[in-house]
């Protein structure tokens, strides 16, 4: 029987960087290919690597036939602080780039992964502990297109049969990859900024709870619920997955456990309003219960990992690459 690979869209950004490795880890690195938009040489060195833009629906397809993928993880995509910047840009990728996956999924029988967010829960959601099913009334683009992202990825299952699978991620945190223009970013920035003993001005008020996840739990998320048996899901949407949240002023007296010389104030721009929309915590009880999530990271766990390994010389090549 032939081997079929895995696919890694946007597997240059945060989430993609680590998924990548631990995909390669699992399955061996020759089953695993990643691709991007831009030429990443070290993911050629651990593995195939394919330079892709997703919008790309010819050179996709391509793709797809010359690497006989059987699962595929799409995290390309405009997050949601750079999408209010270029909105008519995200959303094209962030359509477009799903549409094109699910249907070359349908035509050859792929399984899906597709992160949405909690960017798809707006002000009607319930602030504390947002359940699975609450209103959807995203504010931004980012949440715009991750709402009906959801829908789509749940028609094609019904309609198709296709096994898209997905979870709303919240913010994440680590330390191996530059964020990518989300409104949680900040949570990484402080720590870089605190190791390197500069002065962090946080675009957030130093009271704005915010659903988060360290970076081993949501790489843990996509892998469970992708080896999930189809029979126990009960979303075909999305499911909301938590692990701890937390506001700047939280996250910033866990570091001063570790450097109490951390500087800081808040600073609040464009980013507040966006984090004023989303829940404070979600309700992931589903998720607990479909197959069995549950995270490992709480606050003090996250601020003892990132300072481990955070150190002065990666916060500054992280720095650059922004």
């Amino acid at each position: 029987m032939e081997q079929r690979n895995i696919l890694v869209l946007g597997a240059g950004g945060q989430l993609g960087t680590e998924l990548v490795r631990e995909l390669r880890a699992v399955h061996g690195p020759g089953r695993v290919i990643a691709s991007d938009i831009r030429e990443k040489p070290e993911m050629s060195e651990g593995g195939p690597f394919e330079q892709l833009d997703i919008l790309n629906q010819k050179g996709l397809g391509d793709l797809f036939n010359r690497q006989k993928i059987s699962q595929v993880y799409l995290l390309a995509a405009l997050l949601s602080a750079s999408g209010e910047l270029r909105p008519g840009e995200a959303w094209d990728l962030n359509m477009r780039g799903l549409l094109q996956v699910l249907e070359l999924a349908r035509q050859h029988h792929c399984q899906v992964f597709w992160p949405s967010s909690i960017a798809v829960f707006g002000h009607s959601a319930p602030r504390i502990s947002c359940p699975n099913e609450a209103v959807q009334e995203p504010s931004t683009v980012y949440g715009i297109s991750k709402s009906a992202g959801e829908l789509w990825c749940r028609y094609y299952f019904e309609r198709y049969g296709v096994d898209v699978r997905s979870v709303r991620y919240p913010g994440l945190i680590s330390y191996e990859a530059v964020p990518g223009g989300g409104t949680t970013d900040y949570a990484v920035e402080i720590f870089e900024a605190a190791v390197s003993g500069r002065h962090y001005p946080c675009y957030l008020r130093a009271d704005t709870r915010l659903p988060m996840m360290y970076m081993p739990d949501a790489i843990r998320a996509a892998l469970e619920i992708m080896a999930a048996p189809a029979a126990r899901l009960s979303v075909r949407t999305s499911y909301n997955v938590a692990a701890v949240s937390f506001t700047p002023r939280l996250i910033a007296a866990s570091i001063q456990r570790h450097i109490p010389e951390l500087s800081w104030e808040s600073v609040p721009d464009y980013r507040q309003k966006i984090a004023e929309s989303w829940p404070g915590s979600i309700d992931d009880s589903l998720a607990r219960h479909d197959w069995n999530w549950k995270p490992r990271y709480g606050i003090k766990e996250i601020t003892d990992d990132m300072i481990a390994h955070v150190t002065p010389e990666k916060s500054q090549q992280m720095m650059e690459k922004i």
